[in-house]
């Protein structure tokens, strides 16, 4: 048996992964990842760099992704809870333009297997909240591009009421608020 659950989102190769823990009075053990068993349910992306990010409550970082050297990406929360978001961008894809999002925090320990092609972003839902995530392909600055959080074809319902969030607070950097529209990316890929 794995030591890692993966779940179907609806969009292929995207997958929520739950992986096995191990607690008792001391507290708790689990593996975030292990190559074999990943392999065994089906995920076989080489892993080559590993980030880490602090942010406090309202901070929204995204819709990022590279233009090329795509990354995939294995994200958890280490510390706190997000609202983590994917956006499907391959171009062949019957999902193409199609989002999902799950909530992933230190308590649920949940992962999210983010395939290459798809922009990433997420809402921090606690103050202190680490998240820590594992890529396919090194961070290429040249290539770095986004989609604009809150466009209105992709239409995500980031909940913030749920949250207890406003809209109007939410955190975000220079360069999330200047990225492109899913339609000015579609016309820049040639999809209109």
């Amino acid at each position: 048996m794995s030591k890692f659950k993966k779940i179907e989102t609806g969009i292929e190769g995207l997958y929520i992964i739950e992986p096995t823990v191990f607690g008792d009075n001391r507290g708790f053990f689990l593996e975030s990842y292990n190559k074999k068993e990943f392999e065994e349910i089906g995920i076989t992306d080489e892993f080559v760099q590993d980030n880490h990010s602090k942010s406090k409550k309202g901070v929204l970082r995204g819709l990022h992704f590279q233009t090329q050297h795509s990354q995939g990406k294995l994200v958890r929360v280490i510390k706190g809870a997000v609202y983590d978001v994917a956006v499907d961008l391959r171009k062949d894809s019957k999902t193409f333009g199609k989002w999902f999002g799950v909530e992933l925090s230190a308590e649920n320990k949940k992962m999210f297997f983010i395939p290459k092609n798809f922009a990433h972003g997420f809402l921090t839902l606690e103050d202190e909240t680490e998240f820590m995530y594992k890529c396919t392909d090194l961070y290429h600055p040249e290539y770095d591009s986004g989609i604009m959080w809150n466009d209105k074809d992709i239409n995500i319902e980031w909940n913030f009421e749920k949250y207890n969030l406003k809209e109007e607070d939410i955190i975000l950097s220079e360069k999330d608020k200047k990225h492109q529209t899913f339609k000015e990316y579609k016309i820049l890929n040639g999809e209109i």
